[in-house]
């Protein structure tokens, strides 16, 4: 499904118009994604519609528009800004004699071509096994496997059976290694939560310009581009932030409005470095007369992999682009720093983001005593699966005495996870 086009094919982009905001998607990012993978634009079809429609997404007659613009311009793929059923898709390559594409399939080719290393290749077929399970058609009944001895004979398995049997063999053995890595990458971050090292995590919509801020902060030299997905495999640097020591920044793959959930699945463990972060570094191309509806994208994407509580610093990146916008901070009613206005691109405002960090990291580890009754051994052993107990003992009643070190992050998991059973257990807060 995915290497029956090559890059430099000419493509005809089919854009529909819904009055449900969910059903959104921007005409000019589809354009960014079909050029980030290598294919050119010679025609866009355009319309409204209330609802799909179950045969071709679009009506009757906006499809075999579409047929006819292929047809007229000698396009061999047609791009929908949407995603499409399987029978949808079918129908519409018949129609069109040609390769119909949905938003999904395009994600996900752009991030196969953009995977570099052994993890992200296997996230990314992983990824693409998932959607193509759902596309598989009933073919070659007549290569049914036969089964020999007397009573035994009949139809067999088909091929379609067979195909199904071995997609799900390779994605078994996929998420095995993908389980393998994971854990590699749990070790080092356990190892680093021992060490109370701060995790910084850059995350943002696609082309914000994360890998650019990485570079100016790190000088990591990481390929950074003006196209989407640009980085996908995630990097971690060391960095030294004023009052808090050292900390790990790590820069994560862009995102984009609904963003495919088979690829969220498949990449949860390199997402989990967000999940797992002390910061959240929200980079917003300001420039971007849609960046208000890109950071709600990303909040979204956030709350799907459940990372919406992580605490955030948003960076207004760009402001070389604006007139009259010079590197500032914007501060809550607490004094906390909430924006940082700079320019990844000139290096303008870089010191006012490690000020920020200083901010936000500073006191970012607490120091508690806790006494558990016996009744609380999950939140024992939660305590122990964070690394985080410095000293532990016994009282005369049986209560567990524990010293502990933990960031805010994790602390806050664990009150909403015992639900106020934590807080009854705390003897001095440090």
């Amino acid at each position: 499904m995915f290497d029956r086009y090559e890059a430099g094919e000419q493509a005809v982009l089919v854009h529909i118009t819904f009055s449900d905001d969910e059903k959104k998607e921007d005409l000019d990012e589809l354009k960014l994604l079909v050029s980030s993978a290598g294919v050119a634009t010679i025609g866009v079809v355009t319309g409204p519609r209330k609802v799909p429609s179950a045969r071709y997404f679009v009506g009757s007659g906006k499809a075999q528009e579409v047929a006819d613009t292929v047809q007229t311009l000698g396009a061999n793929v047609v791009i929908f800004n949407h995603s499409l059923t399987p029978a949808q898709q079918r129908n519409l390559e018949a129609l069109c004699q040609c390769l119909v594409l949905d938003r999904t399939a395009l994600i996900l080719d752009i991030f196969a071509q953009r995977a570099r290393t052994y993890e992200g290749k296997l996230q990314v077929e992983l990824a693409q096994l998932r959607f193509m399970s759902t596309r598989l058609i009933r073919g070659w009944t007549h290569l049914d496997k036969q089964k020999g001895g007397v009573g035994m004979r009949g139809p067999g398995e088909t091929q379609l059976e067979s195909d199904r049997r071995l997609l799900s063999a390779r994605i078994t053995a996929i998420k095995g290694r993908l389980a393998k890595v994971a854990k590699q990458r749990d070790q080092g971050r356990r190892a680093r939560q021992r060490a109370e090292v701060p995790t910084v995590s850059l995350v943002g919509y696609t082309n914000a310009g994360k890998s650019t801020i990485f570079n100016q902060i790190t000088n990591a030299g990481v390929y950074a581009a003006d196209q989407l997905f640009a980085t996908l495999d995630p990097t971690l640097r060391q960095i030294d932030v004023e009052d808090v020591g050292n900390c790990i920044l790590a820069d994560t793959v862009g995102f984009v409005r609904h963003l495919p959930h088979d690829l969220v699945a498949a990449f949860k463990a390199t997402l989990q470095e967000t999940r797992e972060a002390t910061l959240l570094l929200h980079v917003v191309d300001c420039s971007d007369e849609n960046y208000r509806e890109n950071i709600d994208a990303v909040q979204i994407v956030l709350t799907d992999i459940d990372a919406g509580d992580v605490p955030q610093l948003t960076i207004m990146n760009k402001i070389d682009a604006l007139d009259d916008v010079s590197p500032h901070i914007d501060f809550d009613e607490q004094g906390k720093p909430t924006r940082v206005w700079l320019s990844a691109q000139t290096g303008e405002g870089v010191p006012l983001l490690f000020e920020a960090l200083t901010a936000h990291l500073s006191g970012q580890i607490r120091a508690l005593q806790m006494a558990l009754p016996p009744a609380q051994g999950k939140l024992r052993a939660a305590f122990y699966t964070l690394n985080c107990i410095e000293n532990e003992s016994y009282a005369e009643n049986g209560d567990c005495l524990l010293d502990i070190r933990i960031n805010n992050v994790d602390l806050s998991r664990l009150r909403k996870q015992f639900d106020g059973a934590l807080e009854a257990c705390i003897v001095q807060n440090k």
